[in-house]
């Protein structure tokens, strides 16, 4: 059709009239006069609109499908991110026995000793204090940490507590080389100073440079003024080298202390001195001697047949 001026005046009248029909229809309700006509229009093409709906339904199921699908991607994917965290939290049983016999074993430690002690987990390790050999604990000055608390675990000295935060502190280690602690020999009662070597290995500088000492001697901490930093007896290594004397005023050691620095997980800092110096009493028991095998020599007596033959 031409866009000629009789068509636009034909198109405004049908708009119109639609409108007018509009009106009438929604005025009338049930009783309106074209509720026949939109009966007969609903028979003519209902069919054609059940036919459509078919047609789409499936494409429009399909969508939904994909979203609920996503919906459910996402909750299991949040499910297994709670399952995982659930799992970390819990831990391992082998890593849970692990631990619950590392805390029965500072508990034990601590009863010898009669120390007070606080319960700490180690949280991270010294990079952030610098080249010191550090650990940060997850317990601080609202626990009742304070400086120069001496911090163990269930196998003997740890260190000492340096610095006090809030909620955190930082332990040196008794490995560090800027750690210093006054020793005690077992049994001699011979007394030195313990120093960190940066490894697993302390230096040790007994006062008497004749002091009889062999391998596999212990020794434990001597304790200091108003038990800080260090509350004494506790184990701190054994003697696994004796340097010549050398005619020195000192006699020094070298000492494999118990504790393995490189393992540390759960700690005890020292928040109430003993009553008592406990001195040798917190050491383990020594292995015992396996007991020797008893010989038996068997000696043959000559019979009687054989004396007459002689």
């Amino acid at each position: 059709m031409r866009d000629t001026r009789e068509s636009r005046l034909l198109l405004v009248l049908l708009v119109a009239i639609a409108f007018a029909l509009i009106t009438v229809d929604i005025r009338g309700g049930e009783q309106s006069p074209l509720d026949g006509a939109r009966r007969a229009a609903a028979a003519a093409f209902g069919p054609i609109e059940n036919g459509v709906a078919r047609a789409v339904n499936p494409v429009g199921n399909a969508i939904g499908a994909v979203r609920d699908s996503g919906e459910r991607h996402t909750r299991i994917s949040a499910l297994e991110h709670e399952n995982a965290a659930l799992k970390a939290r819990l831990g391992s049983s082998d890593r849970n026995r692990s631990r619950a016999a590392e805390l029965d074993k500072m508990l034990k430690t601590a009863g010898a000793g009669q120390y007070g002690i606080k319960g700490a987990e180690v949280i991270a390790i010294g990079a952030a204090q610098g080249f010191s050999w550090t650990v940060t604990i997850d317990a601080g000055s609202r626990d009742g940490i304070a400086r120069d608390m001496t911090v163990i675990n269930g196998d003997g000295l740890v260190g000492r507590v340096t610095t006090v935060g809030a909620h955190t502190a930082t332990v040196l280690l008794a490995n560090d080389p800027e750690f210093t602690v006054g020793t005690r020999m077992e049994t001699t009662n011979e007394i030195g100073f313990g120093n960190g070597q940066g490894g697993q290995s302390l230096r040790v500088e007994l006062l008497n440079g004749r002091a009889d000492v062999k391998k596999g001697d212990r020794m434990v901490t001597f304790g200091s003024s108003a038990d800080k930093p260090f509350v004494p007896g506790v184990p701190v290594g054994r003697v696994v080298k004796v340097e010549p004397a050398n005619g020195d005023l000192t006699r020094t050691l070298q000492v494999r202390p118990y504790v393995t620095f490189s393992q540390l997980d759960i700690v005890g800092i020292v928040v109430q001195p003993p009553r008592e110096d406990p001195r040798d009493t917190v050491l383990p028991a020594r292995p015992a001697k396996p007991a020797p095998t008893p010989t038996i020599t068997v000696t043959a007596t000559p019979s009687a047949s054989d004396s007459t033959r002689s």
